[in-house]
């Protein structure tokens, strides 16, 4: 049986990859950059230092700033975005979420969050969901945000469980890279292609029940090579 499971926070408990898109877009636009959505695929799961490196290297400008000029822009952003964030509320939570935390605790299974953003406890306060959660993860403790696990074991290591009991759940590629390398079982929320690395694979949050984890977690010992999508 399991005995945690860590979520994702964008994407997969609620959806503000739009606000982040609109920060990002503002910031590159001073900066003479143009972000399309499709760019902004390349940001999803990753942390803001990273995001913004991307961003700057997109306009051939990765070395054109000094640290203390890259941490105004940071800042810049997040002001931004935090400011968008405000009218985040609990009718932001996506599908089957809420139902599925109170699940969860019901069963005493510890729930934790790996999210690559800062303003994580805000959002989770903003939705209604901060004491659901029994730890959180703080990324700017981290040497080494998603692509690499330590968001995933951190967040273990804080619940005092043992990662092989535990599930990932991510809709980033970074993330289930991470999740996998941490060696939870890792389910994907979203496009088969992009997360076929997952264990499984969801359509939506709307599937995922406490009974469909059980499900899944007990056909772990027979496990696929290639990915499930549960339609």
């Amino acid at each position: 049986m399991f005995q945690t499971v860590i979520f994702d926070l964008d994407g997969v408990i609620t959806d503000t990859a739009d606000f982040h898109f609109k920060a990002w877009q503002a910031l590159a636009k001073k900066l003479g950059i143009f972000l399309t959505e499709d760019f902004n695929e390349h940001l999803k799961g990753v942390d803001r230092t990273e995001s913004l490196r991307r961003i700057l290297s997109l306009g051939g400008l990765e070395n054109d700033f000094s640290k203390e000029e890259i941490a105004v822009f940071e800042k810049e952003k997040n002001d931004l975005y935090i400011t968008l964030i405000d009218q985040v509320n609990p009718k932001n939570i996506l599908p089957g979420i809420d139902q599925l935390l109170n699940d969860l605790r019901s069963n005493n299974i510890k729930i934790g969050l790996a999210s690559a953003s800062r303003n994580a406890p805000k959002l989770l306060r903003n939705l209604g969901l901060y004491n659901h959660f029994d730890t959180i993860v703080d990324p700017s403790t981290l040497k080494n945000g998603k692509p690499a696990p330590e968001t995933f074991e951190t967040a273990c290591q804080q619940l005092g469980v043992h990662s092989k009991y535990a599930i990932g759940i991510e809709d980033a590629y970074s993330g289930i890279q991470a999740i996998n390398d941490s060696k939870m079982l890792s389910i994907g929320i979203g496009d088969l292609q992009t997360l076929k690395d997952a264990d499984y694979i969801l359509n939506s949050t709307s599937q995922l029940t406490f009974d469909k984890l059980l499900e899944i977690w007990n056909d772990k010992k027979n496990k696929h090579t290639i990915p499930v999508k549960t339609d």
